[in-house]
């Protein structure tokens, strides 16, 4: 599980880390709560350092915590912290979700973004801090572009640390879901951690995501960990 926890915070990074009483603190520069949180590395790490180290940064307190840190979860939610955003962590062994067909047919891969990319994770949300969280992250790295037919399609983002490659920010244009796309970039994020020398291909995704959950299972992705946030409300 801590390695599927490395891989996530690696190829997703956050602005800038600092260690503070017991505390990994991310600053996010508005790419959301994933890289805007406070994880505790100890167990009697202090709840109020941390909301003072965030603060400093003007950021709001957010904390990410796994399924299994009950005592730290039942002491924020004392202190008025709402959960929120409950998540899944999945995985399999890369070489399990390769597929036999002809990648550069349906899936363009490369080291940089182009526009049409750009516009789907746009409308999906996907604005310049978390295309920024995306030029951050180190190689081995690539962002990939599905079509269907000779039309752009879906979007997807995929960087490799510590034998895990993980696939981020799939998202999909309205007028082509359930068509196979995502399925493409699947297998596409899996012949990339193949190459790159990652055994496991690995991605996170909220609970509530009903659409998306079947699919990962379906390709025999199992669950792996569960996490969420503590924020304050208002």
């Amino acid at each position: 599980m801590k390695d599927l926890f490395a891989a996530l915070d690696a190829t997703w990074p956050a602005a800038e880390t600092r260690e503070r009483a017991g505390w990994l603190l991310r600053r996010g520069a508005g790419g959301g709560r994933r890289v805007s949180s406070a994880t505790a590395f100890r167990p009697d790490a202090d709840i109020a350092e941390a909301e003072a180290g965030l603060a400093d940064w003007a950021q709001p307190p957010v904390f990410r915590l796994s399924g299994e840190e009950t005592a730290l979860d039942a002491a924020l939610e004392a202190r008025g912290y709402a959960l929120e955003a409950p998540s899944v962590l999945f995985s399999a062994p890369a070489a399990s979700m390769l597929d036999d067909r002809p990648e550069t047919a349906r899936v363009v891969r490369g080291a940089g973004r182009v526009a049409l990319m750009e516009e789907i994770w746009a409308a999906g949300g996907i604005g310049p801090a978390r295309l920024a969280v995306m030029d951050r992250a180190a190689p081995p790295k690539a962002f990939m572009l599905a079509r269907l037919g000779d039309r752009p399609a879906a979007v997807a983002f995929v960087a490799a640390s510590g034998g895990v490659a993980m696939i981020h920010a799939v998202e999909t244009s309205p007028e082509h879901r359930r068509k196979g796309a995502a399925r493409m970039l699947l297998a596409a994020a899996a012949r990339f951690a193949v190459e790159s020398g990652a055994e496991t291909l690995a991605l996170a995704v909220e609970a509530r995501n009903e659409r998306a959950i079947p699919l990962y299972l379906s390709l025999g992705m199992a669950e792996r960990a569960r996490y969420h946030y503590r924020v304050k409300p208002g």
